[in-house]
């Protein structure tokens, strides 16, 4: 018994992580690589689930073990989308007007940058917007030199799908 419990906790781990790999390439545009590891997420399924299902053997550890399969599956599967999918991040920061230190920092360690000028007419304050695209490896490195230099800056933070032209390093 704990063989097929095994054998279905393993295997839901594959197709669930195939999933959320799957559904991250598909996002980025990446159709026939999604289509190939649907083919191969589903036939893992099916056999698991025909298995499960059919089995003999009564004991709720099938299903505690599909279950933990799942989830097992889900957390490997973002753990892999997010440190091994490169991407592009599009980060825009609120900072002061004139953090000449800031941008000189963001530009020194190798980022392109775009500055907008923005007012808050309800406080009559005048604020900047940075605009940075970036891989997503460097991200970290960004997101440090931007708390340690304005820890109060806002940071909106997206995953572009698309870009033409422009500095990324």
């Amino acid at each position: 018994m704990i063989f097929i419990c095994l054998k279905i906790f393993f295997a839901r781990i594959i197709d669930v992580t195939l999933g959320s790999i799957r559904t991250i390439l598909m996002v980025k545009g990446k159709s026939i690589i999604s289509a190939i590891i649907a083919f191969l997420e589903v036939l893992i399924w099916f056999v698991v689930a025909k298995e499960a299902l059919v089995t003999t053997i009564d004991s709720v550890l099938i299903p505690i073990f599909y279950s933990a399969g799942y989830a097992t599956g889900t957390l490997l599967g973002t753990y892999l989308s997010n440190n091994l999918i490169n991407g592009v991040i599009g980060l825009q920061v609120i900072t002061d007007k004139n953090n000449r230190k800031l941008i000189d920092k963001i530009r020194d360690e190798g980022f392109g940058i775009s500055i907008i000028n923005l007012k808050n007419y309800y406080k009559q304050q005048e604020k900047e917007m940075l605009f940075i695209q970036l891989s997503k490896k460097r991200l970290k490195a960004l997101i440090k030199i931007i708390k340690d230099i304005d820890s109060n800056a806002f940071i909106v933070m997206n995953e572009t799908k698309y870009i033409q032209n422009g500095f990324i390093k």
